[in-house]
């Protein structure tokens, strides 16, 4: 089972905590992790894109000249694509790119996730992270105690209102918490940062 060094917000090791193997040392399946980053990313589109086709471009009924005689190619009307302001072929309209993915291999993706962070040794336990008001400040000195200052993802038990606030204005990190991990995040951040209640409670939420 493997083992990890908890730190103190200084920066200190105070302990040693034993990950569970069922989420921190699973067989990395690449397919999974692949699987649920294609499907984050398409679930994020808005498919609010459109444009009109001939039929909904306004005016341009009217033969622009008469049909013979004029030695140029006849026409029906100016909203046909090729004309200037005419419609669009093959018009894009609003649709959902919304996927859907298996919860068992949604389960294998994260948990493969998590043991790339902790085989890569890109884990960071903290025995706590808190402030007791909002400080831009404070969050940087506790991240550069751990060096972790430039990309980061910080995972919290529960919302933590002072956390988020002195974090949102650092550039590359991002706090989120346990009931909304996702495999997305976990890979696009350097370091995973997880306080050890959240470790409990991700043994807890996904074993």
């Amino acid at each position: 089972m493997p083992k990890t060094d908890v730190y103190d917000m200084n920066g200190k090791v105070v302990e040693s905590i034993t990950l569970d193997d069922g989420i921190f040392a699973v067989e990395v399946s690449e397919s999974a992790m692949h699987r649920a980053v294609v499907t984050h990313l398409s679930n994020a589109r808005q498919g609010t894109q459109s444009a009109k086709t001939r039929s909904e471009v306004r005016g341009g009924k009217k033969r622009p000249w008469r049909q013979k005689g004029t030695g140029r190619a006849r026409h029906g009307g100016t909203v046909q694509p090729q004309w200037t302001g005419g419609g669009v072929a093959f018009a894009p309209k609003p649709r959902s790119y919304r996927k859907a993915i298996p919860k068992k291999l949604k389960r294998l993706a994260l948990k493969s996730a998590l043991t790339t962070k902790v085989a890569d040794g890109n884990i960071i336990v903290l025995d706590k992270f808190e402030f007791a008001e909002i400080k831009t400040k404070s969050a940087i000195k506790v991240l550069g105690n751990i060096n972790a200052v430039e990309s980061a993802l910080i995972v919290m038990p529960e919302s933590n209102m002072n956390v988020i606030k002195s974090t949102d204005n650092i550039p590359g990190i991002k706090t989120t918490v346990v009931n909304s991990l996702s495999v997305y995040d976990i890979l696009k951040y350097d370091k995973f940062i997880i306080t050890k209640d959240a470790v409990a409670k991700v043994e807890e939420v996904y074993v």
